[in-house]
């Protein structure tokens, strides 16, 4: 194999590579987006299932008999 054919498959080898990097950075930006928006429903939810227990304990009375007596 020559200088030259072993440059060219250099060559190749790195723009290969440099493609690859280019598509593994956008796949962790995408998953990185997605991440942030699954945080902040959970956030969310969190917030609304914690002011829906807040709100059925502010209604159930502590003496009240339960529907089975």
């Amino acid at each position: 194999m020559s200088s030259e054919d072993r440059i060219i498959d250099i060559e190749m080898k790195l723009s290969h590579q440099e493609h690859l990097v280019d598509e593994l950075n956008r796949t962790v930006y995408r998953q990185q987006q997605k991440i942030d928006e699954l945080e902040m429903l959970l956030g969310a939810l969190a917030k609304r299932f914690k002011e829906l227990a807040s709100d059925s304990q502010d209604r159930a009375p502590a003496n009240e008999r339960p529907p089975h007596y």
